[in-house]
């Protein structure tokens, strides 16, 4: 059994730190001296090493089948350990229900890269959970139902004792090892997530007419990925996409612009990469047929289309100040109707 325990965990909405938090409490229960850190709130160049009996724990939401950057970067400047220190890492994913059928998310690569780096530097791998809380990307789907969110949460919180219950006991509980293979086949979408969408969903994100300028966003951030760019909220490229903002506005102001990124798609994909092709077709690299030449084609193509985005977004951004151009973008956004829900974990856990 360890005597110590040292949790670190990062959270957007609340998922996560449900976890870390329900971890952290059971601790107790077991005698074991316990502490939780936030990750966006400590120094992450100088971390101390473990004690000798120190027991770490990490936990962390799912984004497009990765930890977010903020964590997995955190666990590679880890300390290594001479002591062989016990680590659990714990995931949550996009939990959904379907009837009476609670339905998993999916891992990805988090578990596994973070696993690879904590036995490289030592440590002794005793516990490897995912719990599917409540799917908070707003962006893709309205927040569920008030009464699928508490029942998601309740059976995620007993899995969530269980769990802590085994590490606190001495035993080892590898849970997520049951999903290996449908993480292995989403790892191609992985990378790309990482490579790509990330950066993509960074330039979704708009106010609208009802922001009033109070800053929490801007100052809430996990990551500081938000600036403010000619007096409005502006979504930078750290942007891990943890749904905070949009989640906790009191003003339902942030919002994810369908209408936009549709638009920006089309005429990049019709305009922009026909005039680019026109030019460039030339080259004879391009011209060959072959799967080099197939690759090349597609990367240059997924690189024009994220350069031009950006460069869309920004131009944008500039552009709200035309009343009818904003009302255009507004209107267009799912996110901006009463029956697009939004979620934070706090809003529903019972009392």
């Amino acid at each position: 059994m360890p005597q110590t325990l040292h949790i670190y965990y990062f959270s957007g909405t609340g998922n996560a730190k449900n976890v870390a938090t329900r971890i952290h409490l059971k601790a107790a229960e077991y005698g074991v001296n316990s502490c939780i850190s936030d990750l966006s709130q400590i120094d992450r160049k100088n971390i101390p090493a473990p004690a000798e009996d120190e027991e770490i724990g990490f936990v962390s939401p799912t984004h497009g089948f990765n930890f977010p950057p903020v964590t997995m970067y955190f666990i590679l400047r880890f300390p290594r350990t001479k002591c062989k220190n016990r680590v659990f890492v714990v995931n949550t994913r996009a939990g959904m229900k379907m009837g009476k059928f609670f339905l998993p998310g999916l891992s990805g690569i988090a578990l596994w890269l973070a696993v690879i780096a904590l036995w490289f530097k030592g440590y002794e791998i005793v516990g490897l959970r995912s719990v599917d809380l409540p799917s908070n990307w707003i962006s893709l789907h309205p927040g569920l139902r008030e009464k699928v969110v508490l029942s998601i949460q309740e059976r995620c919180n007993a899995i969530t004792d269980q769990f802590a219950g085994d590490m606190f006991s001495g035993k080892r509980n590898y849970r997520a090892l049951y999903d290996i293979v449908q993480d292995v086949l989403v790892c191609p979408v992985a990378v790309l997530y990482f490579f790509i969408g990330r950066v993509f969903l960074a330039k979704t994100f708009f106010v609208n007419s009802k922001c009033n300028n109070c800053d929490v966003c801007v100052k809430g951030c996990p990551v500081q990925a938000i600036k403010k760019v000619s007096n409005q909220p502006y979504w930078t490229f750290k942007c891990e996409s943890c749904m905070k903002c949009m989640n906790t506005c009191s003003q339902r102001a942030i919002e994810t612009g369908h209408g936009y990124v549709f638009g920006l798609l089309y005429l990049i994909n019709t305009v922009g990469a026909v005039v680019f092709w026109k030019y460039f077709s030339k080259f004879e690299l391009f011209t060959e047929y072959g799967t080099v030449s197939y690759i090349l084609h597609q990367l240059v193509d997924a690189a024009l289309t994220l350069l031009l985005f950006m460069i869309g977004y920004r131009l944008i951004h500039y552009l709200k100040r035309l009343v009818i151009l904003k009302q255009i973008i507004e209107y267009t956004s799912l996110t901006r109707y009463v029956f697009w829900r939004r979620y934070k974990f706090d809003k529903y856990k019972k009392k």
